[in-house]
C-alpha cells in the first residue's frame, strides 16, 4: 500500500543538528564576500580594524603580555568582525573580549576588569590611575563577559594558532639578518602584519619569510640567501612565491596608506616603500604571480555546504534568530545587544563545531540516508462505464 500524505509528513525523529566547520585560512575574496555581506565600507573597516589592533597592542604592552597573546587576541578580533556588523558592537568592547579571550586560551590569565583598568590608565595621568576593583568597570565587565561566547563561535571553537615570529628569529639567523638592525624590523613588521587580513589568510612560514625578506629590501641588504634558487627553500616550507609576494604587497599597502599607525612605517620614507613596491610589482608581473592566490570568479562561501542541514551564514540569509541575551551583553550606547551571526538554527537544532572537515562531510552524508523520503510508485488500471465516459465528453 503506498505511503498516505499524513505519513510522509509526519517527523522522522530529532533534528539531524547543524554542524559549523572550523576555518582556519580564508582567502582574500571570501573576506571581501562577508565584508559586502555585513555593508562595511572599505574606509570604515580599515579605521575599525586598526584602531582595534592598536588598542589590543596597547593593553597587552600595559599587562606585560607575551607576543603570542597579541597574535591570538588579533586574530579573534579579526574574525569576530568578519560575522558581525559594526552597529551590533563597540570596536572597544569587542577587542576588548577578544584579548580576554586569548588570555585565557594562551594561558596568560587577566581579568576583564584588569583589562578594561588598563585601558583606563593608559588614557589618564597617572594621579588618576584606576585599580581593577573600582565599581566604574562592573558593567562595562559584564559587557566582555557576555562578548566572549561570540567571539569563540566567530572562530568556531578553533584554538589551533599560529606564531609566525618564532620561526621568523631562525629565518633570520639563517639568512645573516643582524639582530639589532634588519632582525629587530623583521620581528616589529611581523606584529604590523596583525594589523592586515594576513593572519587569516597564510601559514605561518609564509609570514615569516616575507617579512623577513622586506626587512633585507629595507636594510638594501643582499637577497641572494633569502630569494631565488640559492635563498630560502620556499618547498620545504610549504609555501609558494605568490603566497610570500601577497603577504609582501599586503604589507606595503598597510606602510603606504597607514603609516602612522605602523611602528615600522613612520621610520622611513614613503618614497622608499613605494620603489620597493615598484621592483616587487614587476617581478610579479613578470613571473605572472596574481595579487591574490585562491581568487575565484564567482566566489562563494566555503562553509556553505558543512552542515547536516541547508543553512546560510553570516546574515546572507534572514535564517537567523538573534542570540539569547546574555546579562550584561549590551555595550554602553547600544540600543541591542550584538547577535550571533553562528545562525539559523538554535531553534530547530543544536549547532555542533567541528575541526574535521572530511568527517562533517561524511556525517553530513550518512544522516542524510535516514532523511531521505522515499516514495513508492504503480500504476492501477480502473475501468470506466460507457454512459460516464459519454458523459464526459
Amino acid at each position: 500500500m503506498a505511503p498516505t500524505t499524513d505519513d510522509a509528513a509526519a517527523p522522522r525523529g530529532p533534528h539531524p543538528s547543524y554542524i559549523e566547520v572550523a576555518a582556519p585560512y580564508l582567502f582574500d575574496h571570501t573576506i571581501q564576500l562577508r565584508l559586502s555581506s555585513l555593508g562595511m565600507t572599505e574606509a570604515k573597516e580599515d579605521a575599525v580594524r586598526l584602531q582595534g589592533v592598536s588598542w589590543i597592542d596597547n593593553v597587552r604592552r600595559s599587562l606585560q603580555l607575551p607576543v603570542k597573546t597579541f597574535n591570538t587576541a588579533v586574530v579573534y578580533y579579526h574574525k569576530f568582525r568578519l560575522l558581525h556588523a559594526d552597529h551590533e558592537y563597540s570596536w572597544v568592547d569587542a577587542a576588548a573580549a577578544a584579548l580576554f579571550t586569548a588570555c585565557k586560551i594562551e594561558d596568560t590569565l587577566k581579568k576583564s576588569r584588569e583589562i578594561l583598568c588598563a585601558s583606563w590608565n593608559l588614557k589618564v595621568p597617572a594621579g588618576d590611575a584606576l585599580s581593577p576593583d573600582d565599581p566604574r568597570f562592573e558593567n562595562h565587565s559584564k559587557t566582555i563577559i557576555g562578548l566572549e561566547r561570540l567571539m569563540l563561535e566567530s572562530a568556531g571553537f578553533d584554538f589551533r594558532n599560529r606564531y609566525p615570529q618564532k620561526l621568523l628569529v631562525k629565518l633570520a639567523k639563517e639568512c645573516g639578518l643582524e639582530r639589532d638592525q634588519a632582525g629587530k624590523t623583521a620581528f616589529n613588521m611581523s606584529l604590523d602584519l596583525y594589523r592586515t587580513f594576513a593572519p587569516l589568510k597564510q601559514t605561518t612560514s609564509t609570514m615569516a619569510i616575507a617579512c623577513v625578506e622586506l626587512a633585507a629590501r629595507l636594510w638594501e641588504m643582499d637577497l641572494t640567501s633569502i630569494v631565488g634558487h640559492k635563498g630560502i627553500n620556499l618547498e620545504k616550507w610549504g609555501t609558494s612565491r605568490a603566497e610570500v609576494m601577497e603577504t609582501l604587497l599586503d604589507l606595503l599597502d598597510l606602510y603606504t596608506h597607514h603609516r602612522p599607525s605602523t611602528s615600522i612605517g613612520p621610520l622611513y620614507a614613503l618614497e622608499t616603500f613605494i620603489n620597493i613596491r615598484i621592483t616587487l610589482n614587476q617581478e610579479a608581473k613578470s613571473a605572472n604571480l596574481p595579487r591574490y592566490t585562491g581568487t575565484s570568479s564567482s566566489p562563494k562561501s566555503p562553509l556553505a555546504n558543512a552542515t547536516n542541514g541547508t543553512r546560510p551564514r553570516n546574515g546572507i540569509a534572514p535564517t537567523s534568530p538573534p542570540t539569547p541575551l546574555t546579562p550584561g551583553t549590551i555595550s554602553p550606547g547600544q540600543p541591542t545587544a550584538p547577535t550571533s551571526a553562528i545562525g539559523v538554527r538554535g531553534q530547530s537544532g543544536t549547532v555542533r563545531f567541528m575541526l574535521d572537515a572530511a568527517r562533517a562531510k561524511n556525517e553530513r552524508i550518512e544522516v542524510e540516508k535516514y532523511h531521505k523520503v522515499e516514495v513508492e510508485e504503480y500504476e492501477v488500471e480502473v475501468a470506466v462505464e460507457p454512459d460516464r465516459r459519454q458523459r464526459v465528453r
